[in-house]
């Protein structure tokens, strides 16, 4: 076999890349659609105000102010930033389009799939929507993680897209998942919620925690986890339900996470720094 033909039989060929990278845009076409009529825009009704008001601000105490949902306008143009710079021609043999692309598409369809089911369907089908969106979201970021971002491009529109995409999604769905329980679970429940939200937002530090370090302290993520706890901290002390234990703990886990994100990178930095010092002496040795 001569190794042109090597090459070809071991590489994916030119309409699968074409493929992916239609695929890639008509995702987040769609995702676009979805918001505007999430945003009733296209003749849709707020999410605010669907499901009997169950995801506005006011709903829960571990829902963020509404002007935390700002953050949406970033990531779509984000994702919408990706789906024009991988159509480029100079991305579309590229293995790491090859590698997450697909996937970054499944995470914009998900996110269109739960406006669409926060519309029309029930509460507990968007906490089914947001969980597969949060699973995409996390194993995409996994595979980015693992394969180093060779240009400004893979950074911003690859990295800090699914990053920041991740982040706020890890906190809607503590939000969507409490909201729903509150409209299934018995009323006395209720007098129990500043508790609950306290031991919720601990499971989130863990969260948090743990994509500071598996990710070496990238900062995306972070970023947009910190914003959504910091809108949850100002609309539990400034508007109904008002619950001072549940915003001092979303102020303490923004430290704690934040703290994990420097150390993580700090750590990641020094051990690169000495992996350049220790192959310049062998090579110099």
């Amino acid at each position: 076999m001569s190794t042109t033909a090597h090459h070809a039989a071991r590489t994916p060929g030119r309409g699968s890349d074409i493929a992916r990278q239609v695929a890639v845009i008509s995702a987040v076409v769609f995702m676009i659609i979805a918001a505007m009529v999430g945003t009733g825009l296209l003749g849709g009704t707020n999410v605010r105000d669907v499901q009997g008001g169950a995801l506005d601000a006011d709903s829960t105490v571990l829902a963020p102010g509404s002007q935390a949902f700002s953050i949406w306008s970033v990531i779509y143009l984000f994702m919408i930033g990706y789906a024009i710079w991988q159509a480029l021609p100079s991305q579309r043999a590229r293995d790491r389009q090859r590698m997450a692309g697909w996937w970054i598409a499944l995470t914009a369809v998900l996110n269109g799939g739960w406006l669409l089911a926060a519309q029309f369907t029930t509460l507990i089908v968007t906490v089914i929507a947001i969980v597969a969106l949060l699973a995409a979201l996390a194993w995409t970021f996994r595979l980015l993680v693992r394969s180093r971002p060779q240009s400004i491009g893979d950074r911003l529109l690859m990295d800090a897209t699914v990053g920041l995409h991740l982040g706020w999604v890890s906190l809607a769905t503590v939000a969507n998942i409490t909201a729903w329980l509150s409209r299934t679970v018995p009323e006395s429940w209720g007098a129990q919620a500043d508790i609950w939200g306290v031991v919720v937002l601990v499971l989130v530090a863990a969260v948090g925690v743990g994509i500071a370090a598996f990710s070496r302290g990238r900062p995306s993520p972070i970023i947009a986890l910190s914003w959504g706890l910091a809108w949850v901290a100002i609309a539990r002390s400034s508007d109904q339900p008002q619950s001072t234990p549940v915003a001092v703990a979303a102020v303490v886990v923004i430290v704690v996470v934040v703290a994990a994100a420097i150390v993580s990178a700090w750590r990641a930095n020094g051990r690169e720094h000495r992996g350049i010092l220790h192959r310049s002496r062998t090579r110099t040795a």
